[in-house]
Protein backbone atom coordinates (compact mmCIF):
# COMPACT_ATOMS: atom_id res chain seq x y z
CA UNK A 1 0.00 0.00 0.00
CA UNK A 2 1.14 3.52 -0.79
CA UNK A 3 0.93 6.84 0.69
CA UNK A 4 0.85 10.67 -0.61
CA UNK A 5 4.03 11.63 0.40
CA UNK A 6 4.10 15.50 -1.08
CA UNK A 7 7.07 17.12 -1.57
CA UNK A 8 8.75 20.53 -1.23
CA UNK A 9 11.27 21.24 -3.79
CA UNK A 10 11.18 17.75 -4.95
CA UNK A 11 11.92 16.38 -1.56
CA UNK A 12 10.34 13.33 0.22
CA UNK A 13 8.30 14.42 3.33
CA UNK A 14 10.91 12.20 5.62
CA UNK A 15 13.51 14.93 4.90
CA UNK A 16 11.47 18.10 4.31
CA UNK A 17 11.93 19.75 7.98
CA UNK A 18 15.72 19.31 8.05
CA UNK A 19 16.07 20.67 3.66
CA UNK A 20 13.39 23.63 4.35
CA UNK A 21 15.42 25.15 7.27
CA UNK A 22 18.89 23.89 5.55
CA UNK A 23 17.79 26.09 2.02
CA UNK A 24 16.51 28.75 4.32
CA UNK A 25 19.82 29.34 6.08
CA UNK A 26 21.73 29.35 2.94
CA UNK A 27 23.23 32.82 4.00
CA UNK A 28 27.20 32.52 4.34
CA UNK A 29 30.02 34.12 6.02
CA UNK A 30 30.74 35.78 3.17
CA UNK A 31 27.38 37.47 2.76
CA UNK A 32 27.38 38.32 6.46
CA UNK A 33 30.74 40.00 6.33
CA UNK A 34 29.92 41.79 2.78
CA UNK A 35 29.80 45.24 4.52
CA UNK A 36 33.29 44.63 5.76
CA UNK A 37 35.13 46.31 3.29
CA UNK A 38 32.24 49.59 3.58
CA UNK A 39 33.08 49.79 7.29
CA UNK A 40 36.61 50.27 6.99
CA UNK A 41 36.12 52.44 4.06
CA UNK A 42 34.23 54.34 6.04
CA UNK A 43 36.90 54.47 9.30
CA UNK A 44 39.64 55.74 6.78
CA UNK A 45 37.33 58.12 5.20
CA UNK A 46 36.16 59.22 9.27
CA UNK A 47 40.23 59.59 9.97
CA UNK A 48 40.44 61.81 7.15
CA UNK A 49 37.80 64.48 8.03
CA UNK A 50 38.18 64.30 11.75
CA UNK A 51 41.42 63.75 13.73
CA UNK A 52 39.34 62.93 16.71
CA UNK A 53 37.24 60.24 15.23
CA UNK A 54 39.77 57.36 15.53
CA UNK A 55 40.29 57.82 19.19
CA UNK A 56 39.26 55.53 21.55
CA UNK A 57 37.00 57.91 23.69
CA UNK A 58 35.19 58.67 20.43
CA UNK A 59 34.71 54.95 18.80
CA UNK A 60 33.63 53.59 22.21
CA UNK A 61 30.93 56.34 23.92
CA UNK A 62 29.96 57.76 21.29
CA UNK A 63 29.96 54.91 17.77
CA UNK A 64 29.43 52.29 20.12
CA UNK A 65 27.06 53.94 22.72
CA UNK A 66 24.82 55.35 20.71
CA UNK A 67 24.97 52.70 18.60
CA UNK A 68 23.52 50.11 21.78
CA UNK A 69 19.83 51.13 21.99
CA UNK A 70 19.33 50.72 17.38
CA UNK A 71 21.19 47.78 17.65
CA UNK A 72 19.30 45.49 20.12
CA UNK A 73 16.25 47.27 17.91
CA UNK A 74 17.64 45.57 15.22
CA UNK A 75 18.11 42.50 16.56
CA UNK A 76 14.40 42.15 17.38
CA UNK A 77 13.16 43.97 14.03
CA UNK A 78 15.75 41.40 12.22
CA UNK A 79 14.43 38.17 14.01
CA UNK A 80 11.02 39.53 12.77
CA UNK A 81 11.79 40.06 9.39
CA UNK A 82 13.78 36.59 8.95
CA UNK A 83 10.08 34.77 10.29
CA UNK A 84 8.24 36.41 7.61
CA UNK A 85 6.96 39.69 9.05
CA UNK A 86 7.54 43.10 9.98
CA UNK A 87 6.57 45.65 12.80
CA UNK A 88 6.59 49.38 12.48
CA UNK A 89 5.26 49.46 16.07
CA UNK A 90 8.90 48.86 17.93
CA UNK A 91 9.64 52.46 17.77
CA UNK A 92 6.76 53.25 19.28
CA UNK A 93 7.40 51.13 22.56
CA UNK A 94 10.47 52.25 22.65
CA UNK A 95 8.64 55.60 23.70
CA UNK A 96 5.89 54.45 25.46
CA UNK A 97 6.91 51.40 27.67
CA UNK A 98 9.33 53.56 29.75
CA UNK A 99 7.26 56.55 29.43
CA UNK A 100 4.75 54.34 31.62
CA UNK A 101 7.09 53.40 33.99
CA UNK A 102 8.59 56.81 34.46
CA UNK A 103 4.83 58.09 34.93
CA UNK A 104 3.81 55.41 37.49
CA UNK A 105 6.69 56.06 39.66
CA UNK A 106 6.66 60.32 39.72
CA UNK A 107 4.75 62.99 41.96
CA UNK A 108 1.89 64.41 40.23
CA UNK A 109 3.77 67.61 40.59
CA UNK A 110 6.55 66.72 38.25
CA UNK A 111 4.15 65.12 35.35
CA UNK A 112 4.06 61.79 36.82
CA UNK A 113 0.76 59.83 37.91
CA UNK A 114 1.25 60.58 41.85
CA UNK A 115 0.80 57.00 42.82
CA UNK A 116 3.79 56.84 43.70
CA UNK A 117 4.77 52.91 42.72
CA UNK A 118 8.38 51.57 43.07
CA UNK A 119 10.66 51.51 40.09
CA UNK A 120 10.69 47.88 40.64
CA UNK A 121 6.68 47.43 40.08
CA UNK A 122 6.95 50.37 37.33
CA UNK A 123 9.47 47.93 35.44
CA UNK A 124 6.99 44.85 35.63
CA UNK A 125 4.13 47.05 34.65
CA UNK A 126 6.22 48.06 31.56
CA UNK A 127 7.13 44.51 30.22
CA UNK A 128 3.26 43.70 30.99
CA UNK A 129 2.36 46.27 28.41
CA UNK A 130 5.00 45.20 25.84
CA UNK A 131 3.52 41.07 26.01
CA UNK A 132 0.20 42.62 25.73
CA UNK A 133 1.22 44.78 22.28
CA UNK A 134 3.17 42.03 21.26
CA UNK A 135 0.31 39.43 21.77
CA UNK A 136 -1.97 41.80 19.75
CA UNK A 137 -0.41 42.42 17.30
CA UNK A 138 0.74 38.62 16.60
CA UNK A 139 -2.84 37.78 17.29
CA UNK A 140 -4.32 40.11 14.40
CA UNK A 141 -1.85 39.18 11.88
CA UNK A 142 -0.94 35.26 12.86
CA UNK A 143 -4.52 34.27 13.46
CA UNK A 144 -6.76 37.10 11.95
CA UNK A 145 -4.20 36.65 8.56
CA UNK A 146 -4.09 40.83 9.07
CA UNK A 147 -1.86 42.65 7.13
CA UNK A 148 1.20 43.74 9.03
CA UNK A 149 2.01 46.81 7.77
CA UNK A 150 -1.30 47.82 8.63
CA UNK A 151 -1.66 46.46 11.96
CA UNK A 152 1.88 47.88 13.38
CA UNK A 153 1.06 50.70 11.59
CA UNK A 154 -1.87 51.57 13.14
CA UNK A 155 -0.85 50.40 16.27
CA UNK A 156 2.56 52.81 16.23
CA UNK A 157 -0.23 55.45 15.64
CA UNK A 158 -2.23 54.41 18.84
CA UNK A 159 1.25 53.74 21.18
CA UNK A 160 2.56 57.51 20.12
CA UNK A 161 -0.65 58.58 21.24
CA UNK A 162 -0.77 57.04 24.22
CA UNK A 163 2.59 58.00 25.20
CA UNK A 164 1.32 62.07 24.19
CA UNK A 165 -1.28 61.12 26.71
CA UNK A 166 0.93 59.90 29.38
CA UNK A 167 3.54 62.68 29.29
CA UNK A 168 0.91 65.52 28.40
CA UNK A 169 3.39 66.46 25.61
CA UNK A 170 5.94 67.15 28.18
CA UNK A 171 9.43 65.49 29.07
CA UNK A 172 9.79 63.71 32.47
CA UNK A 173 12.96 63.91 34.31
CA UNK A 174 14.14 63.79 37.61
CA UNK A 175 14.35 59.82 37.52
CA UNK A 176 14.81 57.62 40.73
CA UNK A 177 18.49 55.80 40.69
CA UNK A 178 16.62 52.50 39.38
CA UNK A 179 16.07 53.97 36.03
CA UNK A 180 19.97 55.98 35.87
CA UNK A 181 21.42 52.43 36.00
CA UNK A 182 21.85 51.60 32.40
CA UNK A 183 22.75 54.77 31.75
CA UNK A 184 25.83 55.56 34.16
CA UNK A 185 27.00 51.85 34.54
CA UNK A 186 30.41 50.62 33.41
CA UNK A 187 32.09 47.50 33.50
CA UNK A 188 35.90 47.09 33.09
CA UNK A 189 35.85 51.11 32.19
CA UNK A 190 33.09 50.10 29.08
CA UNK A 191 29.43 51.35 29.43
CA UNK A 192 26.92 48.87 30.21
CA UNK A 193 25.11 49.73 27.49
CA UNK A 194 27.37 48.11 25.04
CA UNK A 195 28.10 44.78 26.99
CA UNK A 196 23.86 44.53 27.11
CA UNK A 197 24.14 44.71 23.14
CA UNK A 198 26.72 42.04 23.10
CA UNK A 199 24.36 39.75 25.02
CA UNK A 200 21.90 40.63 23.20
CA UNK A 201 23.40 39.67 19.42
CA UNK A 202 25.27 37.05 21.25
CA UNK A 203 22.11 35.59 22.22
CA UNK A 204 20.76 36.15 19.20
CA UNK A 205 23.14 34.73 16.92
CA UNK A 206 23.73 31.59 18.94
CA UNK A 207 19.21 31.06 19.42
CA UNK A 208 18.79 31.73 15.85
CA UNK A 209 21.71 29.74 14.57
CA UNK A 210 21.62 26.77 16.47
CA UNK A 211 18.51 26.27 18.49
CA UNK A 212 15.60 24.49 16.94
CA UNK A 213 12.80 27.38 17.19
CA UNK A 214 15.92 29.56 15.57
CA UNK A 215 15.96 27.44 12.46
CA UNK A 216 12.45 26.97 12.42
CA UNK A 217 11.47 30.61 12.40
CA UNK A 218 13.85 30.84 9.37
CA UNK A 219 12.00 27.83 7.46
CA UNK A 220 8.59 30.19 8.46
CA UNK A 221 10.14 33.07 6.95
CA UNK A 222 11.14 31.47 3.76
CA UNK A 223 8.23 29.72 2.88
CA UNK A 224 5.01 29.56 5.55
CA UNK A 225 2.85 27.76 3.87
CA UNK A 226 5.92 24.93 3.30
CA UNK A 227 6.34 25.34 7.01
CA UNK A 228 3.04 24.58 8.27
CA UNK A 229 2.55 21.68 6.45
CA UNK A 230 6.17 20.29 7.31
CA UNK A 231 4.39 20.30 11.07
CA UNK A 232 5.78 23.79 12.26
CA UNK A 233 3.40 25.69 14.38
CA UNK A 234 3.63 28.99 12.16
CA UNK A 235 1.19 30.71 14.59
CA UNK A 236 2.95 30.21 17.83
CA UNK A 237 5.95 31.21 16.30
CA UNK A 238 4.43 34.41 15.34
CA UNK A 239 2.60 35.58 18.07
CA UNK A 240 6.14 34.77 19.50
CA UNK A 241 8.30 37.10 17.63
CA UNK A 242 5.85 40.01 18.22
CA UNK A 243 5.88 39.47 21.69
CA UNK A 244 9.46 39.10 21.81
CA UNK A 245 10.15 41.58 19.63
CA UNK A 246 7.73 44.49 21.89
CA UNK A 247 9.45 43.31 25.09
CA UNK A 248 13.12 43.72 23.71
CA UNK A 249 12.14 46.81 22.56
CA UNK A 250 10.84 47.85 26.09
CA UNK A 251 14.31 47.37 27.28
CA UNK A 252 16.04 48.72 24.48
CA UNK A 253 13.68 52.03 25.62
CA UNK A 254 14.47 51.41 29.51
CA UNK A 255 18.61 51.82 28.13
CA UNK A 256 17.76 55.07 26.27
CA UNK A 257 15.65 56.71 29.12
CA UNK A 258 18.59 55.57 31.57
CA UNK A 259 21.37 57.43 28.57
CA UNK A 260 19.38 60.31 28.72
CA UNK A 261 18.23 60.48 31.98
CA UNK A 262 14.77 61.27 31.08
CA UNK A 263 11.94 60.22 29.06
CA UNK A 264 10.74 62.41 26.12
CA UNK A 265 7.53 62.79 24.71
CA UNK A 266 8.58 62.27 21.32
CA UNK A 267 11.14 59.04 22.44
CA UNK A 268 11.68 56.50 19.27
CA UNK A 269 9.70 58.51 16.67
CA UNK A 270 11.92 57.99 13.30
CA UNK A 271 14.10 54.98 14.89
CA UNK A 272 12.15 52.26 12.92
CA UNK A 273 13.63 54.06 9.64
CA UNK A 274 16.97 53.71 11.10
CA UNK A 275 15.76 50.38 11.85
CA UNK A 276 14.99 48.87 8.86
CA UNK A 277 18.05 51.05 6.78
CA UNK A 278 20.59 48.38 9.70
CA UNK A 279 18.52 45.79 9.27
CA UNK A 280 18.54 46.10 5.36
CA UNK A 281 22.16 47.10 4.39
CA UNK A 282 23.25 43.84 6.83
CA UNK A 283 21.42 41.23 4.34
CA UNK A 284 18.09 40.92 6.46
CA UNK A 285 15.97 39.95 3.48
CA UNK A 286 12.25 41.78 3.34
CA UNK A 287 10.97 38.98 2.16
CA UNK A 288 11.83 36.88 5.16
CA UNK A 289 14.05 33.39 5.47
CA UNK A 290 17.58 35.06 4.72
CA UNK A 291 20.11 36.73 6.79
CA UNK A 292 21.55 36.91 10.23
CA UNK A 293 22.59 38.73 13.85
CA UNK A 294 26.08 39.22 12.66
CA UNK A 295 25.16 40.88 9.60
CA UNK A 296 22.92 42.95 11.64
CA UNK A 297 25.44 43.63 13.39
CA UNK A 298 27.50 45.28 10.68
CA UNK A 299 24.45 47.02 9.37
CA UNK A 300 24.67 49.23 12.90
CA UNK A 301 28.23 49.56 12.98
CA UNK A 302 28.21 51.02 9.78
CA UNK A 303 25.41 53.17 10.46
CA UNK A 304 26.72 54.53 13.92
CA UNK A 305 30.39 55.51 11.70
CA UNK A 306 28.60 56.94 8.79
CA UNK A 307 26.45 59.10 11.67
CA UNK A 308 29.37 59.92 13.89
CA UNK A 309 31.57 61.14 10.97
CA UNK A 310 28.37 63.66 9.84
CA UNK A 311 28.27 64.66 13.11
CA UNK A 312 32.17 65.49 13.72
CA UNK A 313 31.88 67.29 9.84
CA UNK A 314 28.93 69.45 11.53
CA UNK A 315 26.38 67.85 8.85
CA UNK A 316 22.66 69.17 9.66
CA UNK A 317 20.96 66.01 11.05
CA UNK A 318 17.96 66.44 8.37
CA UNK A 319 20.95 65.42 5.87
CA UNK A 320 21.46 62.41 7.88
CA UNK A 321 18.03 61.13 7.14
CA UNK A 322 18.30 61.96 3.78
CA UNK A 323 21.20 59.86 3.58
CA UNK A 324 19.78 56.86 5.62
CA UNK A 325 17.07 56.65 2.84
CA UNK A 326 19.63 56.90 0.15
CA UNK A 327 21.27 53.72 2.19
CA UNK A 328 18.07 51.95 2.24
CA UNK A 329 17.42 52.13 -1.51
CA UNK A 330 20.90 51.93 -2.43
CA UNK A 331 21.13 48.61 -0.66
CA UNK A 332 17.74 47.16 -1.80
CA UNK A 333 19.10 47.79 -5.25
CA UNK A 334 21.98 46.10 -4.69
CA UNK A 335 20.11 42.97 -3.36
CA UNK A 336 17.92 42.75 -6.61
CA UNK A 337 20.88 42.91 -8.34
CA UNK A 338 22.71 40.35 -6.84
CA UNK A 339 19.63 37.98 -6.59
CA UNK A 340 19.07 38.60 -10.59
CA UNK A 341 22.66 37.40 -11.06
CA UNK A 342 22.46 34.63 -8.18
CA UNK A 343 19.04 33.71 -10.83
CA UNK A 344 21.23 33.34 -13.70
CA UNK A 345 23.57 31.26 -12.50
CA UNK A 346 20.87 28.82 -11.30
CA UNK A 347 19.33 28.86 -14.41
Amino acid sequence: MSTHTPTVAGTPTSRRPLNIIDQARSSGWARELALLPAIILAMVIGAILSPQFLTANNLLNNVLVTSAVLGIVVIAESIILISGYFDLSLESVVGLAPMLAVWLVLPAAVGGSGWGWSPWGAFAAMFVLSIVIGLINGFLVGKLKLNAFMVTLAMLTLLRGLTMGLSGGKTLSGLPAEFLALGNTKWLGISIQIWLFVIFLVAAAIFMRSHPVGRKLYAMGGNNAAAAAAGIKTLRLTIGVFVAGAVIAAFAGLMLTGRIASVTANQGDGLIFTVFAAAVIGGISLNGGKGSMIGALSGVLLLGIIQNILVLSQVPSFWIQAIYGLIILSALIFNYLAGSRRTRRVV
